[in-house]
C-alpha cells in the first residue's frame, strides 16, 4: 500500500477525534453542561450529529465539495508525509490531560507557511482581545439586571431559556464548523467526491456520539469550573455572543484562526465582568483561572511554532527522512 494513503488515513483519524474532542467542548461545553440533567447523553449527541451533517453538505455544495468553507484558500493541498501526523498526535496527548490548546495552530502549523501562520497567528490575537472586550462589555450589562451566580430563573421563564440553549448551541456548533472543519480537511482533497463526504459524516458521528457519552472528557473541566455555565440563561448568553464573534471572523477573510483563542477570550471577558460587579466574586479567584488558560494557550502555541519550524528548516531542506 501507498505510504502516503497510511500517512492520510492516520493523520486524518487522529485529526478528526482531536479536534471534535478537543475544541469542539467550545461549542458543546455548555451545550453539555446544562442539558445532561435532563436529556440521555444519546439524545444530545444525535442533535449535534444532524447540525454537523446539514454543516458539512452545506459547506461541500456551496463551496464545489470544499467542507472547509474555503478555510484552507492560502494552504494548498500537499501529499501527506509523517511529519503531519506529528501535530494530530501530540495533539491527542494534550486533549487526554485536559489542555485547551489551539488545533488551528498544532495542526494547519503542520501544512501552513511561516507567512501563512504569521497571518494566522495576528488574526487569532485580534479575536482573543477583540472576545474579552465585547464579553466584558456584554457581562457588565447583564450584571446590572441578574446575578448569575446567585439569581435563580423565574418559573414563568423556565422554558424560553431551556429552549433558547438548543437554539443558540445549534447556531454556535455551525458557526464553529465553518471554522475549525478546516483542521481536519486539510488532510483530503480540496474536493470530496459524495463517497468521501459519507465517510467524513459517519466517522464524524461516531465521534461525536463517544464526545458525548463521556459527558466531553478532561477538557470539559474549562468550561464547568466558569462561573454559572451548567445553567441555561447562562449558557444561552455565552453561546450567542460566541457565535456573533466567529460569525464576524468568518466573514471577515478566509484566512484560518484559533477558536481556541477567541473562546478563551470570551471567558476571561465575562469572568472579569462578573468579579467587577460582585462583590461576592473575588479578583483573587479569577486571576488564577484566567491565566492559567492564557499559559495552556501559549504552551500549545510554543508547540506549533516547534512544529512548523521543524518542517520547514530541518525534515525538507535536510531530507532527513
Amino acid at each position: 500500500m501507498d505510504m502516503t494513503l497510511i500517512y492520510t488515513v492516520i493523520g486524518f483519524a487522529l485529526a478528526g477525534y482531536s479536534v471534535i474532542a478537543n475544541d469542539s467542548i467550545q461549542t458543546l461545553g455548555t451545550f453539555i453542561a446544562s442539558k445532561k440533567k435532563w436529556f440521555k447523553w444519546y439524545t444530545l449527541a444525535g442533535s449535534a450529529s444532524a447540525v454537523m451533517i446539514i454543516a458539512l453538505a452545506w459547506g461541500w455544495y456551496s463551496y464545489d465539495g470544499d467542507i472547509s468553507y474555503g478555510r484552507l484558500t492560502r494552504i494548498p493541498y500537499q501529499e501527506i508525509q509523517w511529519y503531519h501526523a506529528v501535530a494530530p498526535a501530540i495533539l491527542l496527548l494534550l486533549t487526554r490531560i485536559g489542555i485547551p490548546v489551539s488545533t488551528t495552530f498544532l495542526v494547519l502549523s503542520a501544512f501552513a507557511s511561516t507567512v501563512v501562520l504569521e497571518k494566522m497567528l495576528m488574526k487569532s490575537v485580534v479575536g482573543y482581545g477583540l472576545a474579552a472586550m465585547v464579553a466584558y462589555i456584554a457581562w457588565i450589562g447583564v450584571s446590572k439586571f441578574i446575578n448569575e451566580k446567585f439569581d435563580e430563573v423565574d418559573d414563568k421563564w423556565r422554558g424560553f431559556w431551556r429552549n433558547s440553549v438548543w437554539i443558540s448551541s445549534g447556531w454556535l456548533w455551525w458557526v464553529w464548523l465553518s471554522h475549525d472543519v478546516a483542521n481536519i480537511a486539510v488532510y483530503l482533497p480540496r474536493q470530496l467526491d459524495l463517497t468521501l463526504l459519507l465517510i467524513v459524516m459517519g466517522y464524524f458521528t461516531a465521534l461525536l456520539f463517544y464526545i458525548f457519552y463521556i459527558q466531553g472528557g478532561p477538557i470539559q473541566k474549562v468550561v464547568l469550573e466558569k462561573t454559572g455555565t451548567r445553567y441555561a440563561r447562562s449558557a444561552t448568553i455565552i453561546n450567542v455572543i460566541y457565535a456573533a464573534v466567529l460569525f464576524y471572523f468568518k466573514e471577515l477573510n478566509d484566512l484560518p484562526m484559533s477558536t481556541t483563542w477567541v473562546f478563551v477570550g470570551l471567558l476571561c471577558g465575562r469572568e472579569l465582568a462578573i468579579a467587577s460587579m460582585n462583590k461576592e466574586y473575588k479578583f483573587g479567584y479569577v486571576f488564577p483561572l484566567i491565566g492559567k488558560d492564557f499559559l495552556k494557550m501559549i504552551f500549545g502555541l510554543s508547540v506549533s511554532v516547534g512544529i512548523v519550524l521543524g518542517i520547514h528548516y530541518i525534515i525538507i531542506p535536510n531530507n532527513w527522512f
